[in-house]
């Protein structure tokens, strides 16, 4: 009797040991993996400062280069949404587990459409600055439905009517106004015309797909592009409750890389 009651303290001063170390250790980041979607006019490269502030916090990212962007020469008349699509739902295909899906600007009816055709693989979609469509909505209802941006009358179509140009000297203006010299060169640098057919594809969503996917959206203040105005009409519409503010032109990743790594994170918890 008296060696099993000294058997039972010696295992209660064994557990409250344990428990004790485990209390005192450092508490370790949940990490993921994040995927990240360019929008237009854009590419992979205005990423790499988020990419490697996610990366040194142990996270995995992918940075999808969307057909028809950076160095992809996919002939422009061959893009859709639906092309866009494909190619993050492969990206996805190869990782293990869910993701958390951001895009930004146009690069938000892609990862809508992507939620629609796999929703069981994403954990949280992110927009950041970003076109959240309706089922039947198009990029160019939305665009057409916002009298603040100033886009628009700086748009020049091609003569074939598959691409979309920037006038040059507001470039800058529309995307990067808050960045810096350097930063504001990249974009100049890397700019190329924007296939145009993707703009007017409409996306089909259901309740039971996309609908079902937890939705976070980081509002871009300061943006002419996708206005304040009409970035809170679409956080209404599609009814999410988890929105945040980043104080920047439409490009936050570029101008405030470590704010939206910041929030990032935070989404990640």
């Amino acid at each position: 009797m008296k060696q099993t009651v000294l058997s039972l303290l010696s295992a209660a001063m064994t557990i409250f040991s344990s428990a004790s170390c485990q209390k005192n250790e450092p508490i370790i980041a949940k990490t993921n993996t994040y995927v990240l979607v360019h929008g237009a006019w854009q590419a992979p490269y205005v990423w790499n400062a988020v990419r490697t502030n996610l990366e040194s916090k142990g996270n995995k990212v992918i940075v999808v280069e969307l057909p028809g962007h950076g160095t992809d020469q996919t002939p422009t008349y061959q893009l859709s949404l639906d092309v866009y699509r494909d190619k993050v739902v492969d990206a996805i295909s190869k990782i293990d587990g869910k993701v958390i899906l951001v895009g930004h600007s146009m690069g938000g009816m892609v990862i809508t459409s992507v939620a629609e055709k796999i929703p069981d693989r994403i954990s949280k979609l992110v927009y950041i600055g970003a076109f959240l469509p309706a089922n039947g909505q198009a990029l160019t209802e939305l665009a057409f439905s916002d009298p603040d941006s100033k886009l628009g009358p700086l748009l020049i179509e091609s003569a074939d009517k598959l691409t979309l140009d920037v006038k040059a000297d507001s470039l800058t203006y529309l995307f990067i106004n808050d960045g810096n010299t350097a930063t504001k060169q990249q974009v100049i640098d890397n700019y190329r015309a924007e296939p145009a057919i993707p703009f007017t594809n409409k996306v089909a969503l259901t309740n039971e797909n996309f609908g079902a996917v937890s939705k976070v959206y980081i509002k871009t203040l300061q943006d002419v592009v996708i206005s304040p105005g009409l970035q809170d009409r679409m956080i209404a519409a599609a009814g999410i409750n988890t929105v945040y503010t980043v104080n920047t032109s439409h490009s936050p990743f570029l101008s405030q890389p470590g704010e939206v790594s910041d929030l990032l994170l935070k989404i990640g918890l």
